[in-house]
């Protein structure tokens, strides 16, 4: 009977401690993404202009429910970048050991892909209401949005991405490394390149600047916040693999820091510059200014915390110690999901003095 007890508990035990990183896992994944929900539908309530009087109003689902799926757009593409990433991330000299790990990232990745593109094209369609002040959905309306609007080509070649990403996905899932990461990167960067035309298309006359530094912002966030997440949901486990994968991560992230901080702090300043009767005192007097404030304090939230964790965790975690990476990571990527969301409304607010 006491061997029995014995081993019951050791199961119990042992039951425990598997719960505890899927649990971990699964607060990741929460803290992402519940907090770019909630941060992009108070921020939009924030900057809502209200009816225009002679105007219809557009109705709620129009008026959140683009948002929404801008986030589900957004955080689907970078998890798919993320994924895409991995095997770079983990190394190729040690496959016995990288390929149960890589073997269940694919299948997410196809899944990521395919409501990347899912989210792309409802967007498509809840813009094209939204341009036509909330008429019903058809065919003819969307394909005018299409012709007549920017962002509708944008959103369209973004769900071709997505599919593309999807299709390439399969293939890996199938044959295994054999479908290079390169090219599962590559095409998934590929597909971010059109999204700076889904929000602001200025007219200014540095606009070819413009358009590049949105796409280096958004290129930059999604292999930051894409490879974070990739490492903490199918690395951080496994303190071997951990101790290679993150220390190429960390070199990744401090460049992406610098490009997404750069590029967003001119981005917003010049929508501020180019608007008439605003300038830099549009940082504090206008909506969009402060939304860009709040952004760029996330931005130096997360440089503290990348830094806590660049000089103080990865030296354990080099020497295979048990560290509190992912409960830092949660932190992490909860700040990350703020920043995503006010950026979803920043990307389409106008600036209104």
């Amino acid at each position: 009977m006491r061997n029995v007890a014995v081993h019951e508990a050791v199961s119990g035990s042992e039951q425990t401690e598997q719960k505890r990183p899927r649990n971990a896992k699964a607060l990741v994944v929460l803290a992402l993404l519940g907090t770019a929900l909630l941060t992009a539908l108070a921020a939009t309530a924030y900057t809502d202009v209200g009816t225009i009087p002679g105007l219809p109003g557009l109705p709620p689902l129009v008026r959140f429910g683009i948002p929404v799926m801008r986030v589900l757009l957004d955080l689907a593409a970078l998890a798919t970048v993320g994924l895409s990433m991995l095997p770079k991330l983990l190394g190729f000299d040690q496959p016995a050991r990288t390929e149960p790990v890589l073997a269940k990232a694919r299948p997410i990745a196809v899944i990521t892909a395919l409501v990347w593109m899912l989210s792309a094209l409802f967007s498509l369609v809840l813009q094209a209401m939204e341009a036509s002040t909330g008429a019903p959905a058809t065919t003819s309306l969307v394909i005018t949005y299409i012709n007549d609007v920017p962002a509708g080509p944008g959103l369209l070649a973004s769900a071709g991405g997505g599919l593309l990403c999807a299709v390439i996905g399969l293939l890996a899932v199938r044959f295994g490394e054999s479908v290079p990461t390169e090219l599962r990167t590559i095409v998934a960067l590929l597909g971010l390149l059109p999204m700076p035309l889904t929000g602001h298309a200025t007219d200014w006359q540095y606009h070819d600047f413009s358009m590049i530094s949105m796409e280096l912002h958004v290129v930059g966030a999604a292999m930051w916040v894409g490879g974070l997440a990739a490492v903490a949901l199918f690395v951080a486990p496994q303190r071997g693999l951990l101790a290679e994968a993150l220390p190429r991560f960390s070199k990744l992230a401090g460049l992406a820091l610098l490009v997404v901080g750069a590029s967003g702090l001119f981005n917003g300043v010049m929508e501020l510059v180019i608007t008439p009767n605003a300038g830099l005192t549009g940082l504090v007097t206008t909506q969009y200014g402060q939304i860009l404030l709040g952004k760029a304090l996330c931005l130096v939230v997360l440089a503290v915390v990348g830094a806590q964790m660049r000089f103080r965790l990865l030296p354990r975690i080099a020497r295979h110690e048990r560290t509190a990476l992912l409960t830092w990571v949660t932190f992490e990527v909860a700040v990350m999901g703020m920043a995503y969301g006010l950026g979803v409304v920043l990307s389409r607010a106008p600036v209104i003095v």
